[in-house]
């Protein structure tokens, strides 16, 4: 069975990818074609665009993403394999300019599962082992995502494609030992990864977010106001920009709020 890396920009993923084999290493890049979030490094543009087979733009998540996955692959000397769904504002208004929110997460469905699913039809056609950035201290995830297996493999379109598996728990690897190995590396890494103006985010966070990422948190507040409807059932993302932020927020102590997005 073949053996497969998500590589998600993060910490967690990029230390699987270096310490443990992968036949293939995949990352799946969010896309926006709003000039508003234009990468602003045109030779990047140019190399992402190559890699995914069109036109770049720019990407929702931090720009340096795209430095992360380029630095890894020099890091590791392994090929990564890009893949992309549509721009987000396109699969908003497929979606009949619907929001995703917690209870209906097509975002990382489309744009993440979706096209990684497609490149394994093409370039696998078999049941793969998946490694799974659960960290040590977090079993009860990985129990849960076991629960949800059928025969061993998780699904996707009726389809068992992918065994979990969970090394950085089967070792023992916790986050500090994962920070600690990153030090000193010529690699860069955002402060989170996944997009800036995640639903799944606490909105203390989202709005320290307006004062780091202020025109990739544009995008997101205006595509409330252009459908009328909200990514957060109880506050706008306007609502949230005009809130004052009161504390420091430290980003470490703020992890990823769903856990899904890069797996």
């Amino acid at each position: 069975m073949k053996r497969a890396t998500s590589v998600s920009g993060g910490q967690s993923s990029a230390y699987i990818a270096s310490e443990y084999k992968s036949d293939y290493l995949v990352f799946a890049l969010v896309t926006t074609n709003d000039p508003l979030c234009k990468h602003p490094d045109p030779y990047l543009r140019k190399v992402v665009s190559d890699k995914i087979g069109r036109e770049f733009v720019g990407t929702l998540e931090e720009d340096v993403i795209v430095e992360t996955i380029l630095d890894l692959e020099q890091y590791l000397q392994q090929e990564i394999h890009w893949v992309v769904g549509m721009a987000f504002e396109d699969l908003i208004d497929k979606k009949g300019k619907y929001l995703p929110n917690v209870m209906t997460r097509f975002c990382t469905t489309e744009m993440k599962i979706d096209p990684m699913f497609d490149w394994w039809k093409e370039n696998v056609g078999e049941p793969m082992e998946m490694q799974i950035g659960f960290r040590s201290g977090e079993e009860r995830r990985a129990s849960n995502m076991l629960d949800k297996c059928v025969d061993g493999l998780r699904q996707y379109k009726n389809v068992g494609w992918q065994k979990p598996v969970f090394p950085l728990i089967e070792n023992g690897i916790k986050r500090d030992n994962i920070v600690e190995y990153w030090k000193n590396k010529p690699v860069k890494f955002a402060e989170q990864n996944n997009c800036v103006g995640c639903f799944h985010r606490n909105p203390l966070v989202l709005r320290k977010k307006f004062d780091d990422h202020p025109k990739k948190m544009e995008w997101f507040k205006n595509q409330e106001l252009r459908t009328g409807n909200q990514f957060k059932k109880e506050v706008s993302y306007s609502e949230i920009e005009r809130h004052r932020l009161q504390i420091e927020i430290n980003f470490e102590e703020w992890g990823c709020d769903s856990g899904y997005c890069g797996l």
